[in-house]
């Protein structure tokens, strides 16, 4: 049996914006909603010098990794409201650099809430960090245990995955899904 999709395959970038550490997961969907792992890690910034610098090398080597592996679409995380304004602040100038990488290389930006991530890949937006780190790996074959940060970009990118998929075969505009 042959099974149709109208989605076309595709290789997602997701990324997990921190101000010292910085998540990021490539994974590939195929037509019909494969998803295959192609790469992930996470940017240890907190050694630089200063914060600009962080900003620099988020931009700097997410600028590198999208050329060395081309991705089609990314998901990022939405900034959530953190208990301490500075924290919150810094965690949005690094959402920001990394945003300014994704478009540099002509990639839109597709954001999810932390609710919408867990709920794609746990089932429940309330879900913990270890049921998300434990899921993606089964979702994408992965042995052993994946670094936090790099799980949560990868479920991001999942996330996208799901998303665009569910997107297609109702035919509305991302925009248009979070009104109804």
């Amino acid at each position: 049996m042959t099974t149709r999709s109208d989605t076309p395959g595709c290789r997602i970038l997701g990324i997990d914006p921190g101000s010292q550490r910085t998540g990021f997961g490539i994974i590939d969907v195929d037509a019909v909603g494969k998803l295959t792992h192609v790469h992930h890690g996470a940017l240890a910034v907190a050694g630089e010098e200063t914060f600009p610098l962080r900003l620099k090398r988020i931009f700097d080597e997410l600028t590198a990794i999208i050329g060395d592996h081309q991705p089609a679409e990314c998901g990022i995380e939405r900034v959530f409201m953190a208990r301490n304004p500075d924290s919150a602040l810094k965690l949005g100038q690094a959402r920001g650099a990394a945003i300014c990488a994704v478009a540099a290389k002509g990639l839109a930006v597709h954001e999810y809430a932390p609710t919408e991530i867990k709920q794609a890949v746990v089932g429940s937006g309330r879900g913990d960090k270890t049921q998300v780190q434990h899921m993606v790996g089964v979702l994408l074959g992965l042995k052993g245990s994946l670094q936090p940060d790099a799980a949560d970009a990868l479920a991001i990118a999942v996330t996208h995955a799901h998303t665009r998929a569910s997107l297609a075969r109702v035919g509305i505009p991302r925009t248009a899904w979070r009104r109804r």
